[in-house]
């Protein structure tokens, strides 16, 4: 239930990467909280990637869904 809850708040912000040439992967979800995903495309190898998945997916996310503690980049 948690899992499609994140997906499904993933999914919303997705468009706005796209737009600019990147993407996300939801990875995984810990018991813990903590959510994997993957930023692909020109998001994998942006240097403001880290500023995107802590100030825009994690800060949605974490809004959005409380049990969310965090959002890593897995690689």
């Amino acid at each position: 239930m948690l899992e499609a809850r994140v997906k499904e708040v993933l999914n919303q912000i997705r468009p706005q990467l796209q737009a600019d040439g990147g993407d996300l992967e939801f990875v995984s979800l810990e018991a813990d909280g903590k959510v994997y995903v993957k930023l692909t495309g020109a998001c994998g190898s942006c240097p403001m990637a880290t500023m995107t998945l802590k100030q825009g997916v994690e800060r949605v996310l974490k809004d959005t869904i409380p049990e969310v503690t965090e959002v890593i980049q897995a690689f």
